[in-house]
């Protein structure tokens, strides 16, 4: 990844919340992705200042962000959004892609939409995510 791209973020969760904490601290430039006002409104309380906004119903909405993507952190809440997620913005970058769910169950539905890694984890300290990438 280059310093000209940003890292994507979903973070519907505490491990994602601490990993966008993570990023600040080390001054590493990112963005959140949402898809709701409420998302939105969270992702702004903790202190996201770029924030992707798509509408994962709408396919035709599902354009490249103007900003260069680089490596992109999904976390996961919902099968079904991380999974829409990965539809939605495995285009945007030829970097990898980490999926980080609680769950064994999803890894082949996940490589088979384009993640690079899944990560399965219960904890919140996430920073060996950034040694890899």
């Amino acid at each position: 990844m280059n310093k000209d791209e940003m890292v994507l973020v979903s973070a519907p969760n505490a491990a994602g919340e601490a990993f966008i904490q993570l990023l600040k601290w080390k001054g590493i430039r990112y963005a959140a992705i949402v898809n709701n006002r409420n998302e939105y409104e969270r992702m702004l309380a903790i202190g996201v200042s770029q924030i992707v906004t798509v509408n994962t119903n709408e396919e035709k909405t599902w354009i490249v962000p103007e900003m260069p993507i680089g490596n992109i952190y999904l976390f996961e809440k919902s099968l079904n959004l991380c999974c829409r997620y990965l539809q939605i913005c495995r285009s945007w970058t030829s970097d990898p892609v980490y999926v980080v769910t609680h769950s064994m169950q999803p890894r082949l539905v996940y490589k088979g939409l384009g993640a690079n890694y899944i990560i399965h984890s219960h904890g919140r300290d996430l920073s060996l995510l950034l040694k890899e990438s």
